[in-house]
């Protein structure tokens, strides 16, 4: 049973939001991420046993070494 999310964002460009994709992706808890840039909209999906947010502030802090001005709301 896969716990999705989606969480409104803040980020300037496509290019960026394509930047923090990638390396949100990476972190450990993510099964499958996806940021639209032209909703400012990110949909997570968390592994199985995962605590949502944990993995929400690693995604946040990888974010915000990408992309400095990233906001998740």
């Amino acid at each position: 049973d896969i716990m999705s999310k989606t969480f409104r964002i803040e980020v300037d460009y496509a290019n960026c939001a394509n930047l923090v994709e990638d390396a949100a992706k990476k972190v450990s808890g993510v099964k499958e991420l996806a940021i639209s840039f032209m909703t400012q909209k990110m949909k997570v999906d968390f592994e199985e046993g995962t605590d949502p947010e944990t993995v929400m502030s690693e995604i946040l802090k990888v974010a915000k070494k990408v992309e400095p001005d990233f906001e998740i709301f």
